[in-house]
């Protein structure tokens, strides 16, 4: 059986997604990136409720940065990409690029996330599915520009 591979997430800009010069919010691409990463985490039947109850396992993001290359505009349709990368056993990154409704690079992010289990908030491994995941995609498939 093949596994069907993950789609890209996709979302319409909306008018309160930007600000008064009429472009997206700078931070609201942070926010894209974030519905992204709950996507992904549904496409891999992760139970989201559960995911972020605190309920034993917690998951933060440790690091985020943006490099903002065009400005996205309401109306625009927005699609985010996502190569997952595991930077140690409870560590991994996130690099989320980010297009417009014309197929251009709007946008290249990346949050760092760490695995820690409750209450003690001690290191734990990252949880087997996510692991699955970020050992899926090839380490050189970055899409970053620095």
């Amino acid at each position: 059986m093949t596994k069907t591979p993950f789609r890209d997430y996709e979302r319409m800009v909306h008018f309160a997604d930007t600000d008064a010069a009429g472009v997206v919010y700078f931070a609201n691409l942070l926010r894209f990136c974030h519905e992204a990463y709950e996507d992904a985490l549904a496409q891999l039947g992760v139970d989201l409720r559960q995911f972020f109850s605190n309920s034993g396992l917690i998951v933060p993001i440790t690091e985020a940065q943006v490099r903002f290359l065009k400005p996205l505009y309401c109306g625009d349709r927005l699609r985010v990409t996502i190569t997952p990368q595991e930077l140690d056993t409870s560590r991994f990154q996130l690099t989320y690029t980010l297009y417009n409704t014309k197929g251009e690079r709007v946008a290249v992010a990346y949050t760092q996330h760490i695995c820690l289990q409750l209450p003690e908030r001690q290191r734990v491994a990252i949880p087997k599915l996510l692991h699955t995941w970020l050992k899926s995609v090839p380490k050189e498939t970055s899409d970053r520009e620095d």
